[in-house]
């Protein structure tokens, strides 16, 4: 085999493999949506479910983990309020 015919075989691999990323993207979108839909739509039952869960538990948080979910809920809260101002 000369270069010619490695390259066109290389070509066509890299085509086929580029083909295959983007069904999985689409697969992978289709499936990530549904249960977006999913939770949106069943939100107050999910947290309802949690906090019954938490109750009949006694399920109290460390001080470690308080630190780290309020830390987690800031972080995302400053990523929402600036892609608001970029918007604007």
């Amino acid at each position: 085999m000369d270069k010619d015919d490695k390259i066109k075989l290389l070509e066509e691999e890299n085509d086929a493999l580029k083909n295959e990323v983007t069904t999985l993207k689409l697969q992978l979108d289709k499936y990530l949506l549904k249960n977006k839909n999913y939770y949106e739509n069943n939100k107050e039952q999910h947290k309802k479910r949690v906090s019954d869960y938490q109750q009949r538990t006694n399920y109290k948080a460390t001080p470690e983990k308080q630190k780290e979910y309020n830390r987690i809920s800031y972080l995302r809260r400053k990523e929402r309020l600036k892609k608001e101002q970029e918007n604007i």
